[in-house]
């Protein structure tokens, strides 16, 4: 398979900065394609006519770029190799592995004709040392795993076919792997996929996490990626899952558990979605939800005991595709409604998304169908599910959700 299932709405987004007086920071989960998108992207420069020798290229996870050398060290020797009279591009990646990194890419940034690309698997990255620096001067590209619609092209799965099995693929999505080298081991069997997954998994666990915040009840630590992961898609507080671990005889103190679910959101493994409160239109501080980045981790966070409701995984999945297009996300909640999803899209209009996987009972329906009637405001509001016949009802479109995945437009038709 080709490894570079194109990339194209990230490389779209890199060529629209190009040159432009920023630091173009990109984002996200290990292994979710970041030095995979440099490398598309060094190729698009190369084919606009770029010189190999105007591009710089250092990835930082190998210890041979960096050990016993200082930030300026490897400041001066990136300027050495600069040529004049051109502009240069330098790409870091995993930038946060060099002490005092933000002093590099500032110097950097700070040079003429130097147009600057870091990657970093943390948001810490740019929470703390970056932003406080270049407060205004960076431009964050965050990148997630394949969607559904590159994971069957990365199979070579012709989606204009009327007669594909929909429903048969997802489930191989989800249950498999999102990871873009993932999918790639598909041929060798899912036991190849599961290592893969699990090797993935424990490096962001021992790296980013436990290493760099100095967490010794790893236990603990493993007992509430378990909780979290058996509960997507369910509202929870660190003070709740503190008193259900406690039940289950483990004593966790809620502010451990805290501070333990901000480490993994993070680095990229869980996406916390907050409240909103749909009546008096402000975001609420607590009871939030979380999602995975990638359902194909259940396999190793929850074994077994992976959630076996359908509705939360493909919620999932849709709140991960309203991020890809641009989305700002929160769960809507009001005195007798809770909805999936509430939306400002990228031209700040506000968009509702409730999702079920199918509507085979009346109560279903009525249910899934109520939720959104009983929002009264003219904003969109669309009902997502796995049903191929749809029916829309006062106001509200009821879409068929793998259709709406493969969709290319931003607008839904």
């Amino acid at each position: 398979m080709d490894k570079y299932t194109n990339r194209k709405e990230y490389i779209d987004k890199l060529l629209s900065y190009k040159d432009k007086d920023l630091i173009k920071v990109v984002s996200g989960l290990r292994r979710s394609g970041k030095s995979t998108l440099l490398e598309l992207y060094r190729e698009y420069l190369l084919k606009q006519g770029i010189g190999k020798r105007q591009m710089q290229f250092y990835n930082f996870e190998l210890p041979e770029n960096y050990l016993n050398k200082t930030w300026s060290d490897i400041y001066f020797e990136i300027k050495k190799k600069f040529q004049t009279d051109k502009t240069n591009y330098v790409f870091l990646d995993e930038v946060q592995n060099i002490p005092l990194f933000e002093k590099l890419v500032d110097g950097l940034f700070a040079t003429e004709n130097t147009d600057v690309y870091i990657t970093g698997s943390n948001a810490f990255l740019l929470s703390s040392e970056l932003a406080t620096l270049l407060s205004g001067r960076y431009i964050e590209i965050s990148i997630l795993p394949f969607s559904f619609k590159e994971y069957l092209a990365a199979r070579k799965i012709d989606t204009s076919s009327k007669y594909l099995n929909y429903e048969a693929l997802f489930f191989d999505y989800v249950n498999e792997t999102s990871l873009p080298k993932g999918v790639e081991l598909r041929e060798s069997g899912f036991d190849k996929i599961y290592e893969y997954l699990e090797a993935v998994y424990t490096t962001i666990i021992e790296k980013d996490i436990t290493q760099r915040h100095q967490i010794n009840d790893k236990r603990a630590f493993a007992n509430i990626v378990k909780f979290v992961a058996s509960n997507i898609g369910n509202a929870l507080s660190p003070s709740n899952i503190s008193k259900t671990l406690k039940q289950d005889g483990q004593n966790i103190h809620h502010s451990t558990v805290e501070k333990y679910l901000e480490y993994l959101v993070a680095s990229f493994v869980f996406y916390k979605v907050n409240r909103f409160d749909l009546k008096g239109k402000k975001q609420l501080a607590t009871q939030e939800k979380y999602y995975l980045v990638d359902v194909g981790l259940l396999n190793i966070l929850a074994g077994k005991e992976r959630i076996t409701d359908r509705g939360h995984i493909l919620e999932n999945i849709v709140y991960l595709e309203l991020l890809r297009r641009g989305n700002k996300v929160w769960t809507g909640t009001a005195r007798n409604t809770e909805v999936d999803f509430v939306c400002k899209n990228p031209t700040g209009e506000i968009e509702y998304y409730q999702v079920a996987w199918q509507m085979t009972i009346e109560s279903t329906v009525e249910r899934e169908f109520g939720t959104l009637e009983k929002i009264n405001d003219n904003y969109p509001k669309y009902l997502l599910t796995t049903d191929s016949f749809t029916q829309n009802r006062n106001g509200v479109r009821h879409l068929n959700v793998f259709n709406w995945l493969l969709e290319t437009s931003k607008k839904q038709g």
